[in-house]
């Protein structure tokens, strides 16, 4: 897949052409080489979570002889090319028309139901079958019908999000999705347009942009509507939404051993596989504690560092490559819980007395807790029901006795009361 709409498209009254022949997976070698020694036993089930044309599919069930694949997607239209190209493989491959964040619902729903997945891609952005289909909507190099659903069954359309929302919302839509500077004078814009004719093609939309984003800016930024393209793209299918949740539902159903790969087109969908694995990766331990439980230790391992990117051979045989940014993790052990959404902290417990807390237990219990994407400890009250204090056992000596609510039971651990003299006095608030 691939986010940059700017590639040429195919000449009208071309015969079709084959479905392997139209897409050219990214990073495909890489990602099997990461896929596949989770895939290597009889009965591994591998999980496409963005299924497009099926490209990375195929080299994984050909790598992987005993996996079977499920493949979800929510545009039928590349379900069914997807399905002819797979014929082949039988049985060994499943379609399925979801959205990718229904994962669990799709492994529920298999014949036998299967709980947990070896292996997980999701390949994000908008597929190359969407972007050369010149009716959808997505590129903006052609006159088309301002559609741009994934899913052209349901939802409403980039035209009705560019004729209904008022310019402040439009405005935060171009900024926050797009990254668009000039956000505020193409919504005003946009809003004194649709006052004499609603929008209703690409081409009006194309050439309101060229007239509003300043010239010294398209000649150094690119071409001025791939922002604003891709804001309302974004903003139709919910895409951020939907990733978020996707990720925390993928993470949830990958068995021990399994693995996950993203690769991600922009810097937002980036930002959020970025924070999701990390949180796993990261141990929940409050700093200064002398020894790590086995509840805190992370239950991922990276298995890149930072993001890959392709090569510049890569690049240049497919330039949809260009952007792309590849992170994976392995499962290393199981969790009680399902891994909290990337997207939101992890509220608080209140404390007993249902007071609201100091700024100083707050700010710790957001710190080892939300921030690293995990629960701990219920927080930290000034005084039990009725004024009673209780000491916290902790390693270091001295007269200072920390005071936590009746319901919280400190770990065993031998020590004298707590001084705030030592290590753990900077993690656990006064």
């Amino acid at each position: 897949m691939s986010d940059d709409p700017t590639d040429d498209l195919p000449d009208d009254g071309l015969p079709p052409v084959p479905t392997a022949d139209r897409h050219v997976p990214v990073l495909l070698e890489r990602c099997v080489e990461l896929l596949a020694p989770a895939l290597q036993h009889e009965g591994a089930l591998f999980v496409d979570g963005t299924l497009g044309m099926g490209g990375h599919t195929e080299a994984v069930l050909r790598a992987c002889p005993q996996a079977t694949a499920v493949g979800i997607d929510r545009d039928p239209q590349a379900l069914a090319l997807a399905s002819e190209r797979l014929a082949p493989f039988g049985d060994r491959f499943v379609p399925v028309h979801a959205v990718s964040d229904d994962l669990p619902a799709v492994l529920a729903s298999l014949t036998p139901p299967r709980g947990r997945a070896d292996a997980v891609l999701f390949d994000l952005g908008v597929s190359s079958l969407q972007l050369d289909e010149v009716d959808r909507g997505f590129a903006y190099r052609t006159d088309a019908p301002l559609d741009m659903r994934m899913d052209q069954s349901t939802g409403r359309t980039a035209a009705d999000v560019l004729n209904t929302y008022d310019a402040r919302d439009l405005a935060h839509v171009l900024r926050t999705f797009g990254e668009e500077k000039f956000a505020r004078q193409i919504a005003r814009a946009v809003v004194r347009r649709r006052e004499t004719e609603p929008f209703t093609t690409s081409g009006p939309l194309v050439e309101l942009l060229h007239d509003v984003v300043p010239a010294a800016s398209q000649r150094s930024g690119g071409h001025p509507a791939k922002r604003t393209f891709q804001a309302l793209r974004i903003e139709v299918n919910a895409e951020l939404s939907v990733w978020s949740q996707a990720l925390t539902a993928a993470l949830s159903s990958l068995a021990v051993g399994g693995r996950i790969v993203v690769l991600s087109y922009h810097s937002l969908e980036d930002r959020i596989t970025k924070r999701g694995l990390a949180a796993g990766a990261t141990s929940t331990a409050p700093p200064g504690f002398p020894v790590e439980l086995p509840e805190h230790r992370p239950w991922l391992r990276l298995l890149v560092r930072g993001a890959e990117q392709a090569d510049a051979a890569e690049t240049g045989a497919n330039p949809r490559a260009a952007s792309v940014r590849l992170r994976a993790a392995k499962r290393t052990r199981a969790t009680p819980d399902q891994p909290p959404a990337t997207s939101q902290r992890h509220p608080r417990p209140a404390p007993d007395d249902q007071q609201r807390q100091p700024r100083g237990a707050a700010m710790t219990q957001m710190t080892v807790g939300a921030r690293l994407g995990r629960a701990t400890a219920p927080a930290f009250a000034p005084r039990r029901p009725g004024g009673a204090t209780a000491a916290v056992a902790c390693p270091g000596p001295g007269p200072r006795a920390r005071r936590a609510p009746a319901s919280w039971t400190p770990p065993p651990r031998a020590g004298t009361r707590h001084t705030g003299c030592c290590a753990c006095s900077s993690s656990w608030p006064r």
